[in-house]
C-alpha cells in the first residue's frame, strides 16, 4: 500500500470534513463543568418587531401597516406580544420554562454599520476595533483548561472567539469528495498511530454528520452536530453557530418566515440532539442592532437599533419576557426612526455567561466587557 505523508492526510482530513451548508460552527474548549454555553448570532441585523410583534402596542400598525402582523397571526404571549407563527418550537419551549425572550435590547454601539456593528458586538466593546479579541475567548480564560483546543468549523474563527486561547479550525474545502475505498485504506494505515487515528476518526464522524448534501436542512444538520460534539463529556462547554441573511432590506415577510423557521428549526435540533445534557445548556441568540419601526418602499426595513435577543435552554429561567417596553408612537422612537434600547445587551450576556458556569459575576462583566464601566449585568436568568 502506498504511503501518504503527512499533508496529503491533513489535505484529505479536511475534504471529508466539508459542511455543505450556510451557517457555520465554532467551538471552544470543554471545561470542568456540566454546563453548555452556545452563541447563535445573526448577522444582518435582526427585525425584533418580526420576531415578538408587539400586536397589542396601539401604534405597532400604525408605523408599519404592511409589515404589522395581526394578533391573531402570531403566537400569543401576552397582552403585548406574540411570537412569529414560524417560531412553534420556540414557543414551546418559551411555554415550558425552557425560553426568555428580552425585547429593545441593542448593544453600546449606535451607528448602523454590519461591520462596526458585529465588532462591538462580538469583541465586547463600546467603540468599533477599540479591543482585539472577542468575549468569548476571554470567556473561555475563566473557565479550566483542558486537552482539547477550541475549534472552529467555518473559513474563519469568528471574532467573539478570537483571542489568546488555542484555537483550530476546519475550512471547507472545495475539493472533490474522496471514495470510499480511499477512506479505507487510510484508516487502515492509521489504526495504530494514536495521534493520527484520533484525528481521523473526528474528521469521518463530521462528514458523517454533515452528509452528501446538507443543503437544504442546514439548520437540522448543525444543531445536530453541534450537540454531538457538546454532549459527549470530553466535548466542547462553548460553542458559537453563525447565521446570515438577516439584512431583509425587500420582501421581509417572505425573507423572515424562512429565516426564523430555520432558526427555530436549528434550536430544536439542538434540544433534541443534546437529550439530557439540554438541561445544563443555556443558548444566546442576539444579533448587531435592529431595523427601523416603520417600513420602507420596498416591502423591508433599513438599519435600525434596539432589537430582540434571546436565551433557551433547559438550564434558562424561562417562560417570561424582558421587556422596559419604549413604546412604538412618534416621541418613543430612538432618533424619530428606531426601536429605542431600554436594555443592554452586554448586561444580559454577562449576567447568562456568569451565572452559567458559577462565576463571580463582576470578573465576568469586567472580563468580557472591560470598557463597559456602568454595565451592571442582569440576575436570575439561569438555573443554580
Amino acid at each position: 500500500m502506498n504511503k501518504l505523508d503527512r499533508r496529503k492526510f491533513l489535505s484529505l482530513a479536511a475534504a471529508t470534513s466539508t459542511l455543505a451548508f450556510a451557517p457555520r460552527i465554532a467551538f471552544a474548549a470543554a471545561a470542568e463543568t456540566d454546563r453548555r454555553f452556545i452563541f447563535i448570532i445573526q448577522r444582518g441585523a435582526a427585525d425584533g418587531l418580526e420576531i415578538a410583534p408587539p400586536v397589542g402596542d396601539p401604534d405597532y400598525a400604525r408605523i408599519r401597516p404592511a409589515l404589522a402582523h395581526d394578533a391573531a397571526d402570531v403566537i400569543k404571549l401576552d397582552a403585548t406580544f406574540g411570537l412569529h407563527a414560524s417560531l412553534v418550537e420556540t414557543a414551546q419551549m418559551y411555554q415550558a420554562g425552557e425560553v426568555l425572550l428580552a425585547h429593545a435590547i441593542a448593544s453600546p454601539y449606535r451607528d448602523r454599520s454590519h461591520f462596526d456593528g458585529q465588532n462591538v458586538m462580538e469583541c465586547g466593546g463600546t467603540a468599533p476595533y477599540s479591543l482585539r479579541d472577542g468575549w468569548m475567548n476571554r470567556l473561555a480564560g475563566l473557565l479550566p483548561k483542558t486537552r482539547t483546543p477550541p475549534t472552529a468549523f467555518a473559513p474563519t474563527v469568528p471574532m467573539a472567539l478570537r483571542g489568546s486561547q488555542r484555537v483550530t479550525s476546519y475550512a471547507p474545502s472545495k475539493l472533490p469528495g474522496a471514495k470510499d475505498d480511499l477512506l479505507g485504506r487510510v484508516a487502515l494505515l492509521y489504526q495504530y498511530d494514536p495521534q493520527l487515528q484520533s484525528l481521523w476518526a473526528s474528521a469521518l464522524e463530521a462528514r458523517g454528520l454533515a452528509g452528501e448534501d446538507a443543503s437544504d436542512k442546514a439548520s437540522i444538520t448543525i444543531g445536530k452536530l453541534a450537540a454531538t460534539f457538546m454532549k459527549k463529556a470530553d466535548g466542547p462547554r462553548l460553542a458559537m453557530i453563525e447565521t446570515n441573511g438577516w439584512d431583509t432590506h425587500n420582501q421581509q415577510k417572505a425573507r423572515s418566515e424562512r429565516l426564523l423557521s430555520g432558526l427555530d428549526a436549528m434550536l430544536a435540533s439542538l434540544r433534541d440532539n443534546l437529550g439530557p445534557v439540554w438541561a445544563q445548556t443555556t443558548v444566546l441568540v442576539a444579533t448587531e442592532f435592529g431595523r427601523t419601526a416603520a417600513a420602507n418602499g420596498t416591502g423591508g426595513t433599513d438599519h435600525g437599533t434596539a432589537s430582540l435577543a434571546l436565551l433557551a435552554g433547559g438550564a434558562v429561567k424561562g417562560g417570561r419576557m424582558i421587556a422596559d417596553w419604549p413604546g412604538l408612537a412618534p416621541k418613543a422612537l430612538y432618533e424619530n426612526r428606531d426601536l429605542k434600547p431600554t436594555n443592554g445587551l452586554d448586561a444580559l450576556i454577562a449576567g447568562a455567561a456568569a451565572e452559567s458556569f458559577a462565576l463571580d459575576p463582576v470578573r465576568v462583566t469586567a472580563t468580557l466587557f472591560p470598557d463597559g464601566l456602568k454595565t451592571k449585568p442582569m440576575s436570575g436568568l439561569i438555573r443554580v
